[in-house]
């Protein structure tokens, strides 16, 4: 079956489909009528047949030996009639139109029976008998061939009619085929031409039905898959920008201690050597939190089925955990109410170690950074974070959350440029948003926003 499937088209298959429904349904039609038409001329034939029989028993027509009956009337009302004693005698107006007699009109002569109305396969004739007096019966007999070439024409009539819608069905299916499948086949080129060229621009759409609803998914694909290469072409770009420059001050440093160590007459004194080792640590570091926030951010990209219950609060706790043990004399002033939502719960962590991080990195020594859970009222929740550091420029506020974005203040300080872009896309990933603001009388505050529900 799966071959003979490959091997017919899809319009072929509507075609024959439609033929198939047309033929059966004309099939049923016909045959019913067939059917309904022939019995209800062999009804009224029955009935013709003992009315007649009945009205020439009550009228003075039967007489004696059947004489008053002219033969010629008999045959041009194909009609055969006769007189059948109860011994087996039959009586006829005339030899051509003796009817057929058997055990039954014999049983209805000799009064076993009121009537008898039979089919006679040897004369291909319906045969009648009544009772006429005492010890007879009159016998009619009207062939059946009128009847049964009624019945062939109306069949042959039934059989071209439903010739000729099945051939109006196979064109009809044909055409609706053709004009239907037409979004298809426009669908199937274009995915042929992805395959093949990686041409992601959208095929025309026309109407409003199912096949033009596919079509406008198939495009919503090719947008989502377009701006997915985009972002990773923006993402190889940018990294690569940023990997260039400490890639090229590390070959420079070590360069640099390599020929000082070939060298007898150039030879670096102990302070220049520690410091060059420690621009290649430094820079071995910015490179290792290059790598993780890329890492991270192509992780939290991928698709998550699965998300477990998650308690925010506890959540945050184990982010401030970290953040303290790296934040030096800075002070955390925390204020976390109970609030549960269904995500990933090392995402979350990381979006929110981000903000304290950067928090830590922009606020002075002995400074106070801010940590707020608080519901809002309407099924989300906030985390807020703010500093005691300069604020975020006006300027700059639209764009803190763009990858490898950096403040003129913060390109001096240590970072990749992608913590912000981790917390925004965790937001996001969680149904939420991610802002960017500031505090009255100085400070950053950035905020998540997350549906769930109280702890």
């Amino acid at each position: 079956m799966r071959g003979q499937d490959r091997r017919f088209s899809l319009r072929a298959r509507v075609t024959m489909l439609a033929a198939i429904c047309v033929a059966g349904a004309v099939a049923l039609v016909s045959l019913g009528a067939y059917v309904i038409v022939r019995d209800n001329l062999n009804q009224q034939l029955d009935d013709t047949l003992t009315e007649r029989a009945n009205a020439a028993v009550r009228t003075a027509v039967v007489g004696p030996e059947l004489r008053l009956i002219p033969a010629a009337f008999l045959t041009s009302a194909d009609i055969r009639i006769g007189l059948l004693g109860s011994g087996g005698q039959l009586q006829v107006p005339d030899a051509e139109t003796r009817p057929a007699v058997g055990q039954l009109e014999l049983e209805v002569a000799r009064g076993n029976a009121d009537r008898s109305l039979r089919t006679d396969t040897a004369t291909d004739s319906r045969v009648i008998a009544v009772q006429s007096g005492a010890g007879q019966a009159l016998v009619l007999a009207l062939p059946l061939g009128p009847t049964k070439r009624t019945l062939n024409e109306l069949s042959v009539v039934l059989l071209l009619i439903g010739g000729a819608g099945i051939l109006v069905a196979a064109i009809a299916g044909t055409a609706v085929a053709r004009a239907g499948l037409t979004p298809v086949q426009r669908l199937t080129s274009a995915t042929e031409r992805v395959a093949r060229t990686g041409d992601l621009t959208p095929i025309p759409v026309s109407g409003d039905d199912e096949l033009a609803r596919l079509s406008h998914s198939f495009n919503t694909m090719l947008d989502a898959v377009a701006e997915s290469q985009e972002r990773q072409r923006r993402l190889v770009a940018d990294a690569g920008h940023e990997l260039r420059t400490p890639l090229t001050s590390l070959r420079t440093n070590l360069e640099l201690l390599l020929a000082a160590s070939r060298s007898e007459t150039s030879r670096l004194s102990e302070k220049d050597r520690s410091d060059i080792e420690a621009d290649i640590g430094g820079q071995l570091d910015e490179l290792t939190q290059l790598i993780g926030d890329l890492v991270e951010l192509a992780r939290q990209a991928e698709p998550r089925t699965e998300f477990e219950r998650v308690e925010l609060g506890e959540v945050v706790e184990r982010a401030l955990d970290r953040a303290r043990r790296r934040a030096g004399d800075i002070d955390f002033e925390v204020d976390l109410r109970p609030w549960v939502l269904t995500g990933d719960p090392s995402a979350l962590e990381r979006a929110v170690l981000n903000l304290l991080d950067n928090a830590v990195k922009f606020s002075p020594d002995g400074s106070v950074v801010g940590v707020r859970l608080r519901p809002l009222g309407d099924g989300t929740a906030v985390v807020e974070v703010s500093d005691s550091g300069p604020g975020i420029a006006d300027a700059d506020l639209p764009k803190v959350f763009d990858r490898f974005y950096r403040s003129s203040e913060a390109r001096t300080l240590p970072g990749s440029g992608l913590g912000l872009s981790i917390v925004q896309q965790a937001a996001e990933r969680h149904g939420g948003a991610a802002y960017a603001g500031n505090v009255p009388g100085g400070g950053a505050l950035l905020t998540i926003r997350l549906p769930g529900v109280p702890g």
